[in-house]
């Protein structure tokens, strides 16, 4: 495939985003075809092997346009998984219990997902050197904890639980299972996963355990 400008109709088969992708037009495939070359040159060389170039090549899109479109690589891969979880809305099931479950699913959801795993362990690899990793992991991240911190303020407002519950640190230990055996045990993430972590953060937040200290 020759090198096209941007609004040039691309990838007219099914990107491997699935549904991720917004719809408009020819600028949508153009922008799944730089996601598809992306997330394929991640999986091959990892985050220190892949560039603008490589990705405007694999995707058939003029390197300006990359440049015009995302500025660096660290923008791209930014918008990449912004674009992942564009559509995970924070559950309401209108119970604490069942919220931490649904997002323990969501986790698990994303975990197996064929281009967000791929992307999250070579950003992962990348980021214990690469500052630049680092920043994409760490803004992606803190938003994700600001996102689903709303089902704990929920709770709270719903007299669930204490109103002083620091939301954040409720995010963080219902993820923290989840990553250990991605990354650090090598466990397996099993379908019952999400329930069990849920019951035991959710028991321990009711206990009065995740207040927000005053300094």
């Amino acid at each position: 495939m020759g090198i096209v400008a941007e609004d040039d109709a691309l990838m007219q088969g099914d990107s491997r985003l699935g549904g991720s992708v917004r719809p408009g037009g020819r600028t949508a495939r153009t922008r799944a075809a730089v996601f598809d070359a992306a997330i394929a040159e991640l999986g091959e060389k990892g985050f220190a092997g892949t560039n603008l170039e490589k990705i405007a090549g694999r995707a058939g899109v003029a390197l300006s346009t990359l440049y015009r479109r995302w500025g660096n690589l660290t923008g791209l891969l930014q918008d990449l998984v912004d674009e992942l979880t564009l559509d995970l809305s924070p559950p309401d099931t209108g119970s604490l219990d069942g919220d931490l479950a649904a997002l323990g699913r969501l986790i698990l959801q994303l975990h197996r997902h064929p281009v967000h795993r791929p992307w999250m362990d070579a950003v992962t690899a990348a980021a214990v050197h690469d500052p630049a990793a680092r920043a994409v992991l760490s803004r992606t991240i803190m938003a994700r904890i600001q996102r689903a911190a709303g089902v704990v303020e929920a709770a709270a407002a719903r007299g669930e639980i204490p109103v002083d519950t620091d939301a954040a640190d409720v995010i963080r230990m219902l993820a923290a299972p989840f990553y250990y055996r991605m990354y650090v045990s090598g466990e397996p993430l099993t379908d019952d996963l999400p329930e069990r972590v849920a019951g035991a953060v959710a028991a321990a937040v009711r206990a009065g355990t995740l207040r927000r200290t005053t300094p």
